[in-house]
């Protein structure tokens, strides 16, 4: 399919991207890490269509928007705070996005949601409390943006229980992913530096996006939805 193409390209430039960011050259990331997110962008649009298409773009399209606004942050710290807004947006619609997806027959296991549940929590409260005292003044956004990030979270869990095998359990991979990389990157800027920190946010981030895109079509697949019929 035309799409694969996209996903291909996106592997390959992910790859060297990282292995230049090991290699130190964190410079060229202003040339390099804008065109990572719309090749998984244009490989949803020629995709066949399916409900939840225009939602995932838009998510992708705030993830780019974070991406590029990020780049800017060691200028001033309002730069952080907009990519913090556009990367909320994005999670946000993630949550649509899970909510919107087909559920199967499968009945959901309530006591395993309720331990995800309490693991979900237990993460953010944690988080929170490394964190706060070194927020300052963007404590507030910060707590906003782990209990948006902590929902997403729980949407693709809840996902994973109910959802059709494998694309469920590619977007709760993806999630999880998110998570770690958006936490490494929190504990590097307000607790600790982290060695290679650049490295290991984008290595996380880009598995992340990958699995979640890949995850939904995989749900939406023409073939996926005959089995669900």
């Amino acid at each position: 399919m035309k799409n694969t193409i996209f996903f291909k390209i996106y592997i390959i430039f992910s790859i060297v991207y990282l292995l230049i960011l090991s290699s130190g050259y964190e410079s060229l990331d202003l040339f390099l890490k804008p065109a990572l997110i719309p090749l998984l962008g244009f490989g949803v649009y020629f995709h066949q269509k399916f409900p939840s298409r225009k939602t995932l773009l838009i998510a992708l399209l705030f993830s780019w928007i974070g991406d590029v606004i990020l780049l800017f942050a060691d200028i001033a710290e309002i730069y952080f705070i907009l990519g913090l807004v556009s990367f909320l947006i994005s999670h946000i619609g993630y949550c649509v996005l899970f909510n919107k997806q087909i559920t199967g027959e499968i009945q959901i296991n309530k006591a395993l949601f309720g331990i995800g549940s309490l693991i979900i929590a237990f993460y953010l409260i944690g988080m929170v409390l490394v964190l706060m005292p070194n927020l300052g003044d963007l404590k507030i956004p910060v707590i906003i943006y782990a209990a948006v990030i902590s929902t997403m979270l729980l949407f693709a869990f809840n996902g994973y229980l109910i959802w059709k095998k494998p694309g469920g359990l590619y977007v709760f991979l993806g999630a999880v992913s998110f998570v770690v990389s958006d936490s490494i990157l929190a504990i590097n800027k307000f607790d600790t530096p982290i060695i290679k920190s650049s490295f290991f946010i984008m290595l996380t981030y880009l598995v992340a996006q990958y699995l979640i895109v890949v995850g939904i079509l995989k749900l939406n697949s023409k073939k996926q939805n005959k089995t669900d019929l």
